[in-house]
């Protein structure tokens, strides 16, 4: 017992000084250039969303200007990179941007086998869906048959997934890349329903031709857990 109780917390003041060591390179590289590129969704009003001139602004923003202001004592010493759900994890572990602060939720996959930190929850959500006020749908158990628009290489294809196993529905899935492409292709009718985070939904809503026309169902089926991510440890 000792020796395995000594073996633990030897295997903790190893996995100490790596991750250390991970933040202070991460840590010197930023430095180094002079600023924290930021990894943020592709616009998401509220969270990360440029305007016609290409100034960002929202809450995931906001976190990233922090860091800056941090490390370089300035919230302008940040450069933005938009990334869709696809290309989030490559670019973080390619060290193309030094944080992800846009939409991701923290899973024990992404946790132990990405090789990436989740340095903390910034925004509690959970995933619902939309649909046309016209469909006179109250209730996403009545959504049999429907074709479910959504981003691909998410969770949220998952839980689509598993919602509508559980309460034998059927479904087809309707998946693209680009958070546009996702809102376009339900705007023009390509699919009945329109799911990503609760928060996501309100924000896209406001992309739409006629935005009244739409409304968020009651269900929430999920919980997802948003947050800034760095290459290494936290800074």
């Amino acid at each position: 017992m000792k020796l395995k109780l000594l073996s633990v917390a030897l295997g903790a003041v190893a996995f100490g000084a790596i991750t250390a060591s991970a933040s202070a390179a991460t840590l010197d590289d930023i430095k180094a250039k002079g600023f924290v590129q930021c990894g943020v969704s592709q616009g998401l009003a509220g969270f990360s969303n440029p305007d016609d001139k290409g100034n960002w602004t929202g809450l995931d923003v906001d976190l990233c200007r922090g860091v800056a202001a941090a490390v370089f004592g300035s919230g302008d010493k940040v450069k933005f990179t938009p990334l869709s759900a696809k290309e989030r994890f490559t670019a973080l572990q390619s060290g193309e941007i030094d944080i992800l602060s846009r939409n991701t939720t923290w899973t024990m996959s992404r946790d132990t086998q990405l090789g990436l930190n989740f340095a903390g929850v910034n925004y509690y959500d959970g995933q619902g869906f939309m649909v046309r006020k016209e469909l006179k749908v109250s209730s996403a158990l009545e959504l049999s048959g429907a074709s479910v628009c959504t981003n691909t290489g998410t969770t949220t294809e998952l839980n689509v997934a598993d919602y509508f196993r559980s309460n034998k529905l059927d479904y087809e899935i309707v998946a693209f890349e680009k958070a546009d492409e996702v809102v376009g292709a339900y705007d023009a009718g390509r699919c009945d329903v329109f799911t990503t985070d609760q928060s996501g939904l309100a924000a896209q809503r406001l992309k739409l031709t006629n935005p009244a026309d739409h409304m968020v169902l009651p269900e929430i089926i999920s919980k997802e857990l948003a947050r800034a991510m760095t290459s290494g440890s936290t800074l």
